[in-house]
């Protein structure tokens, strides 16, 4: 599948000095933060080239994740980290299950504090890690190495693909075997670094672009929003708790003490509490007309009350 990595190194567009700053080091400070500051347009540029492709993750991984499948993060430095932000984030944010979201990177956990030398080249070790999780065909393995040509990730993308489950691979490289390989492959196509090399800059801006859009669009899909709303929180700490009253209020125009009540009384379940406000309605009503609806807030909105029990 893949070829030399240090061959392929000496091609790469992101290891190519960027001929706009050949003196970046001679610059006047306000025009060094400049620089890099204005080169992150690029990586914008980038992520929008692939929104074909990146809907197209989209589309694939619904049934899948719908079917109980989870998303698995693969990656080695900073790409690697980039997967662990991702589905760390999908639990606070969406209400995500933790054990659906999972992450792997090259060096194990401690990488993601220090460097681990050497462990992004081990192919084998990937798909050792990767079995451990038991991967099948409903979950969606995404791939991320700014290369594209990473041999930790190629491994566990060879693996992944084998398993059956739906692969994603995302390379900064035109051309790589990541791309290449993967059942959807999404190109980020960033060019050179203002300081060679770095794939910690716009490289991986455009892959934190493409994360967050492939997560959130996901979970927009999976009845997580409503209309523009995230009313699928989980409200751990007082912060939360206030966004769940803000966001009840904002789509049922009650009053924050309506709010409040209503949503002590359902757990702070905020579909929950909308649709029992909304519909005057208790909230085991509610919770019905949701479970009904697969979590769908507008069409539990819409759908007959349930009959009320016959007596006896």
């Amino acid at each position: 599948m893949p070829g030399s990595k240090s061959s392929e190194a000496l091609t790469a567009s992101t290891e190519t000095p960027d001929a706009r700053h050949p003196r970046l080091d001679r610059y006047a400070t306000p025009d060094l933060v400049a620089a890099f500051v204005d080169d992150q347009v690029d990586a914008v540029s980038a992520v929008r080239e692939a929104i074909p492709d990146i809907a197209r993750a989209v589309d694939a991984a619904l049934p899948r994740i719908q079917a109980g499948g989870r998303l698995i993060y693969i990656g080695a430095g900073t790409s690697g980290r980039l997967g662990v932000l991702d589905s760390v984030e999908l639990t606070p944010t969406f209400n995500w299950p933790s054990a659906r979201a999972r992450a792997l990177m090259a060096g194990g956990d401690p990488a993601m504090y220090v460097a681990v030398e050497g462990a992004e080249d081990d192919a084998s070790q990937a798909a050792e890690d990767l079995h451990r999780l038991g991967p099948g065909e409903n979950d969606v393995v995404i791939c991320l190495a700014a290369s594209g040509n990473t041999p930790y990730v190629l491994g566990a993308l060879q693996h992944a693909r084998a398993s059956g489950a739906l692969t994603i691979g995302i390379a900064n490289n035109p051309g790589s075997p990541l791309a290449a390989y993967a059942e959807i492959g999404i190109t980020l196509a960033t060019g050179a670094e203002v300081i060679s090399g770095s794939t910690r800059l716009k490289a991986g801006t455009a892959q934190k672009i493409a994360l967050n859009t492939f997560s959130s669009a996901l979970m927009v899909r999976l009845h997580k929003v409503f209309g523009n709303l995230m009313v699928d929180l989980r409200a751990t700490n007082a912060k939360l708790i206030a966004r769940a009253e803000r966001l009840t209020m904002l789509a049922t125009g009650c009053s924050a003490e309506r709010a409040r009540e209503v949503l002590t009384r359902c757990g702070w379940h905020i579909k929950t509490a909308i649709v029992a406000i909304e519909r005057d309605i208790d909230v085991a009503t509610a919770d019905r007309l949701l479970d009904a609806a697969d979590g769908d807030t507008w069409a539990a909105l819409a759908a007959p009350l349930p009959s009320p029990p016959h007596a006896a």
